[in-house]
């Protein structure tokens, strides 16, 4: 069992920046492929961004590339999503996700073991 816990959402202006993490606990923190995703209101959750088990490998949505970057520590089992260039369409609760699988698409929701509870992130105008 892992269990996510994300911090440091919140208020900003566009253009603003924030870095979110996501700190976990229980099994071996690196054996885990480690993923961000965002619900926005009224819209079904989607993907951000993926993170390998060193961080070898990073992969993005479309709509945050060149904004948003995926990192780990594998010493403090904690996974960040910073985010720059922030735009209103960015306001959602991001979550937090861990996979143990290799195999399957790193996008879909379903291939993910376990999630955090989310944190708010509200860009305003």
């Amino acid at each position: 069992q892992v269990q996510l816990v994300e911090s440091g959402g919140g208020l900003v202006q566009a253009g603003g920046s924030l870095r979110l993490s996501c700190a976990a606990s229980g099994r071996t923190f690196s054996s885990y492929v480690m993923g961000w995703f965002r619900q926005a209101p009224g819209k079904v959750r989607e993907f951000v961004a993926v993170i390998t088990w060193s961080g070898g490998r990073t992969y993005y949505a479309d709509s945050v590339k060149g904004r948003f970057t995926i990192s780990r520590d594998n010493a403090k089992n904690t996974v960040y999503l910073e985010m720059n260039s922030l735009k209103p369409e960015d306001t959602a609760v991001y979550y937090c996700a861990a996979r143990s699988k290799s195999w399957g698409s790193w996008p879909e929701e379903r291939w993910y073991d376990y999630w955090g509870q989310g944190t708010q992130v509200t860009v305003s105008s």
